[in-house]
């Protein structure tokens, strides 16, 4: 029973009938089996998924497993709600209606139909968009759609220009394609088939740059999905051997008309280029040092910010990248300020990326300094993080004896008391 309908423990009593069976809790989806029961959809859907074959009521066999909406009962509960509106009682949303299998196969169908009667750009655009629409809706119609080689289909669509080597397939059918495609987890072998192909890794990587802001979030989305799904370090360095893919992240992340969720994609993005060892530098030449900490004093989760410090301690495992963030008058402040503050993983990262920086430059040393990092460092020393971030505190400190302000808690009365021994 739904949270708002606590209320009902005080005394008002659910109509029989209203009940599920099965939960004994009002139902917000009653549907009916073959031997005429209804159940809530959940309740009963968990019931045959666990190998029950029979009615729970009946005992019955189940002729079929087909669930009907009781659409009469359903509108019944709605306005008992609504009538006990002023007891705490909320009316229970209209339930939308699961895909079914003849529905789905019939839109894919029409998706994958390139000529024959009434098919049109718009036509199989709009079957896409209809399967999309279903996705969305729930785990269960989406776990339905894959499973009728939705993925396979909208892989040969998607990338159908390339494969024929002649343009023919309309903007929009990509677009729809590409938006459905991106909502599902694809196998090792599905990613594979787009990274080994150098066609379709740079079709993929063209439509980083297209005109439109969804296309190229999902595009970002697909190239994050195929970098991780793709087990082969020569594949995943065919994806991130070209510096296009870079900007093309690093410019979805710098853009001012980028949403949340948009942010998101592009730093899981970029974190899943960055760790292809070979080709980390071209990150690098994209700009993404600037941008990762532009973004991160100002627009990132605690995830994101986690994924963000990640990617700068890798940038940072370089020479060039040490050089980028320095130059940045905020990446010092700003890692110093996240020790402590987000997530014992996020204060890791960012220990590890001042450690680099404080190693390869002496004013990264004095800003650090500056910045109160010794006491920050004392702190975290002596805190429950995580034995790799106490290990880099501790060679930060090292690091750092030589650029100690006179006033710091290491030159006190304090320090010495302290459970962490002076160097």
């Amino acid at each position: 029973m739904p949270g708002n309908l606590e209320p009902l423990d005080l005394g008002i009593q659910i109509p029989y009938h209203f009940r599920c069976p099965i939960s004994l809790e009002l139902m917000s989806d009653p549907v009916t089996v073959s031997t005429g029961q209804t159940y809530d959809r959940t309740s009963i859907e968990s019931w045959i998924a666990t190998g029950n074959t029979s009615c729970p009521v009946t005992r019955l066999p189940l002729s079929d497993f087909t669930l009907i909406p009781n659409h009469t009962l359903r509108r019944l509960i709605q306005e008992w709600c609504v009538a006990n509106r002023s007891n705490g009682v909320e009316r229970i949303p209209t339930p939308k209606q699961p895909a079914d299998p003849i529905s789905v196969r019939s839109l894919l169908s029409q998706a994958s139909a390139i000529t024959g009667t009434h098919v049109s750009v718009r036509s199989r655009a709009a079957a896409i968009r209809r399967l999309r629409g279903l996705a969305r809706d729930s785990e269960k119609n989406r776990v339905l759609i894959a499973g009728h080689n939705a993925r396979e289909i909208l892989v040969r669509i998607l990338f159908a220009d390339v494969d024929a080597g002649i343009e023919t397939t309309s903007s929009e059918v990509v677009s729809e394609s590409l938006a459905l495609l991106v909502m599902f987890h694809m196998t090792e072998g599905e990613c594979e088939s787009i990274s080994s192909d150098p066609g379709r890794v740079g079709f993929m990587t063209r439509l980083l740059f297209d005109s439109s802001i969804e296309n190229r979030v999902n595009a970002a989305a697909l190239v994050e999905m195929v970098l991780t799904g793709s087990k082969s370090t020569d594949l995943k360095v065919i994806i991130s051997g070209s510096g296009s893919v870079f900007e093309g992240v690093t410019d979805l992340l710098r853009s001012s008309v980028s949403s949340r969720r948009a942010l998101k994609i592009g730093i899981k993005a970029l974190f899943a280029l960055c760790l292809v060892k070979q080709t980390r530098h071209l990150a690098i030449s994209a700009g993404a040092p600037g941008t990762l900490v532009d973004r991160l004093a100002a627009d990132f989760d605690r995830c994101d910010t986690e994924r963000g410090l990640a990617t700068v301690e890798l940038l940072c495992r370089l020479p060039e990248g040490c050089a980028a963030f320095g130059e940045h008058a905020l990446t010092v402040p700003l890692l110093v300020k996240t020790i402590l503050r987000v997530s014992d993983r996020a204060t890791e990262y960012a220990a590890g990326a001042l450690l680099a920086l404080c190693t390869a430059e002496e004013r990264c040393r004095d800003e650090a300094a500056a910045a109160g990092l010794v006491t920050q460092l004392l702190l975290l020393v002596q805190s429950d993080c995580t034995e790799r971030a106490k290990r880099k505190a501790q060679m930060l400190l090292k690091l750092l004896r030589d650029s100690w302000p006179d006033d710091t808690l290491v030159n006190s009365d304090e320090f010495g008391r302290s459970e962490v021994a002076p160097f």
